[in-house]
């Protein structure tokens, strides 16, 4: 193959079939069905050839090298997070320099630090990832789930915490489940799948059931607690009150923003813990429920609040009548989280923490009456991501609140705040090199297509506009997962070349609460899009870029938004990277985890929300002799989530209809097998950032070398 520079390059051929269907009233024409089948021989061929072309342009890149050396000094800052603690052993993670995972550790009562466990010493391959862990209440024991190869297919496991001896596992079918200890340390909730074997085909992903296990027993003879009779999409959630009275369970359809609660007796000795259900799913609120210290149930929810509130309630008398609030709705932020907060010597407090626009802050109230009594002093404009406090068995500390950090140029950290001196201290800094180019932050407002006023961050090098750089844009808006800042290698590197990184807070999100999030799904998706442009013009406006500059990036359901910015608006962007995207909208249900989202985006089942879907459906959208962007699609092949036939398909859609110049504004795919939709080692990290960036850099002018 000719190189990049040096003559004209032709895409792999790729069968249109003259496929369309009749789908309530509407012609859908789906010409590259047939790339839906992975193990096809035409696929297969289709994708070596796409293979050869991908690796042949992204290796002929300039400043590859440049890249590649600043992402890896980026990533080598590293990360601890904030402690959790039983019975005074701390438990929490760290990653070194040098490391591709953080590793967990456990300081002891003594303070004695020590590695607890080590995926890579698991599996010195580094495809196995630490997925979820959990230690008991007296801290002598810890849950643990791993997965490998990135299909999350979490293998739960026990050890000794004094030891490090493996105590039992694997249990299997414990994809995302929680673990509820119950004290003494021999018992515990969780979730677990149901055999595949006794679901109907197809639906393996499915049919969760929470179950009481005891430590030693076969998983086989564990007591099914709850699930039978409802829908096989459901979610669980599990915890245990710290004095073991109590059990709460929340459960939800897939991913919809309703939930279920349950609560249970514990001391009644019931055979099955017999729940009484607090709230049911068709009252389309939110909540999460726990019994706190003080033997009150605390209720954070949606009900009659968009942005949250906090309730409280007697636990024998749980129901949404007997709440009383707490801590009222603020107007202007969402309420993220509350911790109980008790000092050896003083009055008990609560730590709320809210996110105001996306940024975080931290209060301090009175758990008898919810007035405010203070503010955590936070270290700037970031994201807290964890609020821990000692619990009732540890003697020291008891006066500090541990504060998980990080902001677009700090590493996650740990900050600590004293109520006894009203001061918050840095108490752990990520471990390696931090990154000392000039970064500036704002927050700027604009206005979205229907008027509404959307916020975005920018980052650059410059704190006002100078020149029309090449800027680089990502988003999300959807199922109500709030952009808030953190540590971002990509987005320091690009902005240390000169360019201007942007990531709008768009509707769909979760940034200025549940109405928010409800104006960007279903028949309001269209909003998310319009908020992306109305970004990208905003930027253009006020001089920090152009149309010929401007890069976009997204993943998952940022794909989705990626797509539909470039078939919507191909002349406001230059070039795109569509990371594990939703494409096909018509037939996402059908694969993977799909069904689950239907609540978010729609149904193609029904006629008026098909009518949705079309109208934005990027592969379904993309029209012939177009101009389109660069635009590089990059795929997982061990993805569980999202299918990868939605880049396959919409790649062959837009080679076979842009009327750019492959040498000019290519179309490319970069498939990785091995690797799924979520955690990734630092190599893999690096050797994907490197792609990308490159292929975005060329696009827009930007010089790494």
């Amino acid at each position: 193959m000719s190189d990049v520079q040096s003559g004209p390059v032709s895409y792999p051929a790729a069968e249109r079939e003259e496929l369309v269907e009749q789908l309530h009233g509407h012609r859908v024409a789906d010409p590259y069905r047939w790339l839906e089948a992975a193990d096809d021989p035409r696929t297969v061929a289709w994708s070596q050839d796409q293979d050869e072309l991908a690796r042949h342009r992204l290796d002929a890149l300039p400043g590859r090298a440049a890249i590649a050396d600043r992402m890896r000094s980026l990533m080598e800052a590293g990360s601890v997070s904030a402690p959790v603690w039983r019975a005074g052993r701390a438990f929490f993670t760290r990653r070194r320099p040098e490391q591709e995972f953080p590793v967990l550790h456990v300081r002891d009562k003594d303070g004695t630090e020590r590695v607890l466990l080590d995926v890579t010493e698991l599996d010195p391959s580094g495809l196995t990832t630490l997925d979820r862990w959990s230690a008991s209440l007296e801290g002598d024991r810890l849950a643990y789930q791993i997965s490998s190869g990135g299909d999350e297919e979490s293998l739960l496991y026990v050890l000794d915490v004094p030891t490090g001896q493996l105590v039992e596992g694997p249990i299997d079918r414990c994809r995302y489940s929680p673990i509820a200890w119950l004290p003494g340390g021999d018992e515990f909730f969780y979730v677990r799948r149901l055999p595949p074997e006794s679901v109907p085909e197809g639906e393996e992903q499915f049919h969760r059931r929470v179950w009481h296990h005891r430590i030693g027993a076969h998983p086989d003879e564990d007591l099914l607690v709850h699930g039978e009779g409802l829908h096989h999409t459901f979610f669980f959630d599990a915890s245990v009150s710290r004095d073991g009275h109590w059990l709460l369970i929340h459960g939800s359809p897939g991913t919809a923003r309703r939930d279920s609660v349950w609560i249970a007796d514990l001391t009644r000795n019931d055979p099955v813990p017999r729940l009484h259900r607090i709230l049911d799913t068709s009252e389309g609120v939110r909540a999460s429920a726990w019994v706190e210290r003080d033997g009150r149930m605390y209720v954070q929810t949606t009900l009659n609040a968009t942005r949250w509130r906090l309730c409280v309630a007697n636990p024998e008398q749980p129901d949404p009548a007997n709440w009383t609030e707490l801590i009222a709705e603020d107007p202007d932020a969402v309420l993220e989280a509350a911790r109980w907060f008790d000092p050896a010597d003083g009055a008990p407090r609560l730590a709320v923490l809210r996110t105001r626009h996306a940024v975080s802050e931290v209060t301090l109230h009175d758990p008898a009456t919810g007035a405010r009594t203070g503010t955590v002093p936070l270290p700037g404009t970031g994201q807290v991501t964890a609020l821990t406090t000692v619990d009732e068995h540890t003697d020291t500390g008891r006066d500090r609140l541990w504060i998980g950090w990080t902001d677009f140029a700090t590493p996650p950290c740990v900050h600590s705040y004293s109520q006894t001196d009203g001061d918050t201290t840095l108490v752990e800094q990520a471990p390696g090199t931090q990154e000392t180019s000039p970064v500036h932050t704002r927050q700027v407002a604009y206005t979205s297509a229907d008027g509404t006023t959307v916020r975005m961050f920018v980052l650059s090098s410059t704190p006002e506009p100078d020149a029309p750089r090449p800027a680089l844009m990502t988003g999300y808006g959807g199922f109500s997962l709030p952009m808030e800042p953190g540590y971002s290698p990509s987005a320091l590197a690009w902005v240390a070349a000169g360019g201007v990184w942007a990531l709008p807070c768009l509707r769909g999100g979760g940034e200025e609460g549940e109405q928010w999030h409800r104006a960007g799904m279903r028949e309001s998706k269209q909003n998310v899009f319009d908020d992306f442009h109305a970004a990208a013009e905003h930027l253009a406006t006020h001089g920090w870029t152009t149309p010929e500059k401007l890069a976009i990036t997204g993943g998952s359901n940022g794909g989705l938004l990626v797509g539909a910015a470039l078939t919507q608006r191909p002349e406001l962007y230059r070039a795109a990277v569509c990371s594990a995207p939703l494409l096909d909208m018509v037939r996402y249900e059908q694969f993977l985890l799909g069904r689950l989202w239907s609540e978010e985006y729609g149904s193609a089942e029904d006629p008026e929300e098909l009518g949705w879907l079309l109208s934005y459906s990027p592969y379904h959208n993309v029209q012939e002799q177009t101009a389109y962007p660069s635009v590089l699609f990059t795929i997982f092949e061990s993805d569980t989530r999202v299918d990868p036939n939605h880049a396959r398909k919409m790649c062959a859609a837009l080679q076979h209809a842009t009327a750019s110049a492959p040498e000019e504004r290519p179309v490319l795919l970069r498939r990785e097998t091995e690797v799924g939709h979520s955690a990734r080692s630092v190599s893999r990290t690096v050797g994907l950032a490197t792609d990308q960036l490159a292929f975005l850099a060329e696009a827009t002018g930007l010089r790494f070398e």
